[in-house]
């Protein structure tokens, strides 16, 4: 068993209800994680990642929006709020342009419409249970108060590993791109007028990126515990 899968059924939700294997199929995609909102190592939500095949921008990198500043778009851990933020700010000029979250809020998958730009520890808790290569992780990330359980130090070189979880691989039907144009993911988590948090699934970096510039798309969805 993928030790990462361990960690996280072994973990109890705030009802006492035991979480699914990572990279179980469900609720329109499949399951990347749990995440608490409060922070403190209880889990409030499961993570859904959606197909790639439906819930991804494709070969065609995205645009964040133009440089400005968007309010209520700084969570850092919930990407349903973020996205929430950017369609309001859309409705109030029909000339605004925010190409990655309106992308993700528009899609309909599984029957299920809540999907969402995720949020930057969203984003690395996908990354820590369903990394897609044997890269060595970049050593300044991964520490994640939100993670289930909470992970206060940052990655090693080889701590997560690859995921076992073999659609999610490098060479499965489902993995994160982390390679070619582009290939850095959107979080929905603003930085600053110019900037938004993105994640290279290259070696795990959270780092932040014009948000003018294009970058690869992946929808996520949430429930509660």
């Amino acid at each position: 068993m993928d030790p990462t899968t361990f960690r996280l059924i072994s973990a109890s939700a705030g009802a006492g209800v035991a979480l699914p294997d990572i990279g179980t199929s469900m609720e329109g995609g499949y399951f990347a994680g749990a995440i608490s909102s409060s922070a403190n190592g209880v889990a409030t939500h499961g993570l859904i990642v959606s197909p790639k095949a439906s819930g991804s921008n494709g070969g065609t990198p995205l645009n964040w929006a133009g440089s400005t500043y968007i309010q209520g778009t700084t969570s850092e851990y919930d990407g349903a709020a973020n996205t929430a933020a950017i369609l309001t700010w859309l409705s109030g000029d029909p000339g605004r342009e925010a190409p990655a979250g309106a992308y993700c809020a528009g899609l309909s998958i599984g029957g299920y419409s809540d999907w969402y730009l995720p949020a930057r520890f969203e984003l690395e808790i996908a990354y820590f249970n369903l990394k897609p290569s044997t890269n060595s992780n970049h050593t300044g990330s991964g520490s994640n108060s939100y993670a289930v359980p909470q992970r206060t130090a940052n990655y090693t070189s080889s701590d997560p590993a690859r995921t076992s979880v073999s659609a999610f691989q490098s060479s499965g039907s489902e993995h994160f791109r982390y390679t070619g144009s582009g290939y850095a993911h959107w979080s929905s988590t603003q930085w600053t007028s110019n900037l938004a948090y993105m994640n290279l699934f290259e070696d795990g970096t959270l780092t932040g990126g014009g948000k003018a510039a294009g970058r690869y798309v992946r929808a996520f969805r949430k429930y509660a515990l």
